[in-house]
């Protein structure tokens, strides 16, 4: 499957109309000032199941151990050569949606069998981009915990480039962020910034980001 230059925004909040949401209409904004098609995704609005360990994937290339609502998103994944994730933090974590599927992605790795057993992943290689996006109620790094690392981490090793994480500190009442001119705007440069590579890595010219 060939890869498109289309973003898939991944939105971890189980909260309608918070921050997260905000965050992404920011995102989407700067997307569409770029001319860059996005599709995006609520896990909340989705009904699916945590990895359960089957290792099908294994000989199939592909989750067919689960069949739920994220088996027609590995299509969208495939083929979005940009991906937004998105989580406000849960216990110094990304939220349990975010979590199942980052968990669920787990079917684009391929393993050898030895012990310990040697991988690869079957999105590396391909110019792929990603951008990150955590949400803390309290103003220090600590507090935002594993959030940002528990979805960079994961990408890195499936082959993504993150051009920006984001870490957002001192919101958590509905909707607060959308008065912080200061967040929004560097959120605004994130997506731009993302947009703008999905367009230099397809037509292989060299852009210089401010």
């Amino acid at each position: 499957m060939s890869l498109e230059r289309k973003i898939l925004i991944v939105n971890g909040s189980p909260r309608k109309k918070g921050n997260s949401d905000f965050l992404q209409e920011r995102l989407e904004q700067a997307f569409e000032g770029r001319g860059v098609s996005f599709e995006a995704v609520y896990l909340r609005d989705l009904s699916y199941s945590s990895c359960i360990g089957c290792e099908r994937c294994r000989k199939d290339e592909a989750c067919t151990g689960l069949k739920d609502d994220l088996t027609d998103l590995y299509s969208q994944i495939l083929s979005c050569q940009g991906l937004v994730l998105i989580s406000p933090a849960h216990n110094y974590n990304v939220t349990a949606w975010m979590k199942a599927f980052i968990d669920r992605m787990y079917c684009f790795y391929h393993f050898e069998n030895d012990r310990p057993r040697s991988w690869t992943s079957r999105l590396a290689g391909e110019e792929r981009k990603a951008l990150v996006v955590g949400i803390c109620e309290q103003i220090h790094k600590e507090d935002m915990g594993f959030t940002i690392g528990a979805m960079e981490r994961p990408l890195e090793a499936l082959g993504y480039d993150i051009v920006e994480t984001i870490p957002v500190y001192g919101v958590f009442d509905r909707g607060a962020v959308k008065d912080d001119k200061g967040v929004l705007d560097e959120i605004g440069r994130a997506g731009d910034k993302l947009a703008r590579t999905l367009k230099s890595s397809n037509n292989g010219e060299r852009e210089i980001f401010f």
